[in-house]
C-alpha cells in the first residue's frame, strides 16, 4: 500500500491552523494565493514554526505575475529564503525561468545549495517551462526534491497524461506532485492515473467576515469582508478518498 502525502496550500495562520487540525502533511505556506502564491510575512513564518509540528514550506516568490526575475528580487529571494531556513523550516518552495521559457537552473542550483539542508520544491513555473522533460533532467540534476505541477495546463485534470509521463521518466529520482485543482472528487483518479504519491490542494474557500459593523460603501467588496478559510474536514475527507488505494 502507498504511503501518500497531501501537501495543503494556506495563506495565513488560521488556514494554516485548520489544515494542520484536519491532518495536512505538509504545508506550503504563502501569502496572496489570489496571484498564485508569494513570500509570507516573517511573523507569519516564526509564528506557524513555532505553534505546529507539522512540515513547513514557505514559497520563496517575491511577487506575482511572471517567474522572470532581476538581480533586485534574487537578492530578496535570497534573504527570505534565509530567514525561513534560520527558523527551522523543513523546505522552501522555489521556480524561477529564464526569458526564453527554460529554468533558470544557474540560480535555481544556487538557492538550492543555500537551502541545503533543506528540501526544495520547484513550484509551478515549470508549467511554464518551454520543455518538461529537459527541465524534469534539470531539476534533478541541480537537486531538487519535488516538482509541482498541473501538467502544464491550467488544472490538473487536464495535464493528467503529462504528469504521468513525468513521473514514469522520473523514475522516483524526483517526486513529482499534482497540483492546481486537486479535490475529493478526482484525486483517487489522479493517483491511479499516474503514479503519484504526493498531492497538493488549497481547499480554499471564502468566508464572511464576522464583522458587526460594515461599511455601507464597502458592504459588496469581497476583500473588505470575506476571508480566506480551510475547512480541517475537507482535509480529512481528501486524505480519506485515498485510504481506498
Amino acid at each position: 500500500m502507498n504511503q501518500y502525502i497531501i501537501e495543503i496550500a494556506t495563506s495565513d495562520f488560521l488556514t494554516t491552523q485548520n489544515a494542520v487540525k484536519g491532518g495536512a502533511d505538509r504545508i506550503e505556506l504563502c501569502a496572496n494565493l489570489a496571484e498564485g502564491g508569494t513570500t509570507p510575512s516573517y511573523g507569519l513564518m516564526k509564528q506557524c514554526r513555532e505553534e505546529f509540528d507539522i512540515l513547513l514550506y514557505p514559497i520563496i516568490r517575491p511577487r506575482g505575475g511572471d517567474f522572470l526575475y532581476n538581480k533586485d528580487e534574487f537578492s530578496i529571494m535570497r534573504q527570505d529564503l534565509l530567514a525561513a531556513k534560520n527558523m527551522g523550516c523543513d523546505g522552501v518552495v522555489i521556480g524561477l525561468l529564464n526569458m526564453d521559457g527554460t529554468i533558470d537552473i544557474v540560480r535555481t542550483a544556487e538557492l538550492v545549495k543555500l537551502a541545503y539542508p533543506l528540501g526544495v520544491t520547484f513550484h509551478r513555473a515549470f508549467d511554464r517551462c518551454k520543455n518538461p522533460f529537459d527541465a524534469l533532467e534539470e531539476l534533478i540534476e541541480a537537486g531538487c526534491e519535488r516538482i509541482l505541477t498541473s501538467g502544464q495546463t491550467p488544472n490538473v485534470n487536464d495535464g493528467i497524461d503529462l504528469i504521468m509521463e513525468l513521473n514514469k521518466k522520473a523514475n522516483h529520482r524526483i517526486i513529482i506532485m499534482p497540483g492546481s485543482g486537486v479535490r475529493t472528487d478526482n484525486i483517487k483518479n489522479l493517483a491511479d492515473k499516474s503514479g503519484c504519491t504526493e498531492f497538493h490542494s488549497s481547499l480554499r474557500k471564502k468566508a464572511k467576515s464576522p464583522m458587526q459593523f460594515i461599511q455601507p460603501s464597502f458592504e459588496h467588496s469581497e476583500e473588505s469582508y470575506w476571508n480566506n478559510v480551510i475547512q480541517p474536514e475537507e482535509v480529512r475527507e481528501l486524505k480519506a478518498a485515498l485510504q481506498s488505494l
